[in-house]
């Protein structure tokens, strides 16, 4: 790793690679697999322009913001188990 973006975007995506397998694990789904490509595009993308282009950093961590709020918002990682 050679950068911040690395670093933000790698933690960032191995949780999300955490919560879709203890997702996966659960009887019954609670959501679809396709629902989780757009955030790991999202930080894919943001890697690519923050190491790229850094005079628009502004931009990969607009895009990091936006695929944490993704998340928060469509996959819900905060509710509560039954």
């Amino acid at each position: 790793m050679s950068s911040i973006y690395d670093l933000v975007t790698m933690v960032l995506f191995a949780g999300l690679a955490v919560l879709f397998l203890q997702r996966s694990t659960a009887p019954e789904p609670q959501d679809h697999m396709w629902q989780y490509a757009p955030p790991a595009i999202a930080l894919a993308t943001a890697n690519q322009v923050g190491n790229k282009l850094p005079e628009i950093a502004w931009v990969a961590w607009l895009i990091i913001a936006a695929a944490v709020i993704y998340v928060v918002y469509v996959l819900k990682p905060f509710r509560p188990t039954s």
